[in-house]
């Protein structure tokens, strides 16, 4: 008997807490001996199509593929969005989906979308399904809420305007975890080491959030984390032109703390707790590391007050 199979389609860009419902449900379908798979388009469609414009993505796809095993996901597979691939009718498209797949029912969001000009919706899909022989399962939205007691519809769309205005808190609400920065650690001018504040300078290729400054948890290589104070910007108190994501590494007293770790090219995963203050040009560098402590030691308090442990 062929193993119950079942397909979900998508961005699944941030890998939101309606993402996570879509897996949960997939694995509801089948089982836990039957197959999930999750259809990813990577990178996003608008970045091939002509006159659009790609969002910043919120994950890496990695990290994308590695959440939606997390959320119930066997397999993920990275579908590249060509325009071959964005002009097929939405019949044609669905008919390579099952010759690949053979699923037995598809799992989606009421919203769903698919094939040329996003003509293809569940109606279509549902009645393609009486034709080629599969279920669909359509999953109601999850509403979450924020900060403010507004209640809103979990969406990667919203996830990206909460974070260009800094609202890590409300993110984490919107994707059921904090915001996950990673990338090598750079050369910088050793500016804050000049001053007792070092830093790590990130690269990031994700979406960053507005400029300011934040608590953070940072994992290093060996897997152990520490608090951290990230400041993303340019540093306007040394007028940097420059757009760095810069973390100060915290010990247990918030001060900064010595790395065991080579000076570069080393990867710093930073997951973001809060937003601590706007970005500030300070009239001197004592007025700067006076307040550069007190971000340290909010920093420390809110790490510790946050397991970080994920909803999915």
């Amino acid at each position: 008997m062929p193993q119950p199979t079942a397909v979900s389609i998508g961005n699944f860009d941030g890998v939101h807490l309606g993402h996570v419902a879509l897996m949960r449900a997939a694995r509801g379908q089948v089982g836990p001996d039957g197959r999930v798979v999750a259809i990813a388009f990577d990178p996003h469609p608008a970045s091939v199509l002509p006159g659009r414009t790609a969002p910043p993505p919120l994950t890496t796809f990695d990290r994308r593929a590695a959440l939606l095993r997390q959320a119930g996901a066997d397999e993920v597979v990275r579908l590249e969005p060509t325009l071959d691939v964005l002009r097929l009718h939405p019949e044609n498209f669905l008919a390579l989906v099952v010759e690949r797949f053979s699923p037995g029912v598809f799992v989606e969001g009421q919203d769903f979308r698919f094939g040329r000009n996003r003509f293809g919706d569940i109606t279509l899909l549902q009645a393609a399904g009486d034709v080629m022989g599969f279920s669909v399962l359509t999953v109601p939205s999850v509403d979450v809420e924020l900060t403010d007691q507004t209640i809103v519809r979990a969406s990667s769309t919203l996830a990206r305007w909460l974070l260009n205005h800094g609202r890590i808190e409300d993110v984490a609400a919107v994707l059921g975890r904090p915001l996950r920065l990673k990338g090598p650690v750079q050369p910088g001018d050793q500016r804050g080491r000049t001053i007792g504040f070092p830093t790590a300078n990130v690269g990031v290729t994700t979406a960053l959030p507005g400029d300011g400054v934040y608590a953070a948890r940072a994992t290093l290589p060996d897997g152990s984390s520490r608090p951290a104070a990230v400041n993303i910007g340019r540093r306007p108190t040394f007028d940097n032109t420059r757009h760095l994501v810069e973390a100060c590494l915290l010990d247990d007293r918030a001060r900064p703390a010595p790395l065991d770790v080579g000076l570069y090219d080393w990867t710093l995963e930073l997951d973001l707790l809060a937003w601590l203050r706007d970005q500030v040009r300070f009239p001197s560098l004592e007025a700067l590391t006076g307040q550069l402590e007190r971000d340290c030691a909010r920093a420390l308090d809110l790490c510790a007050l946050t397991t970080g442990e994920p909803i999915a």
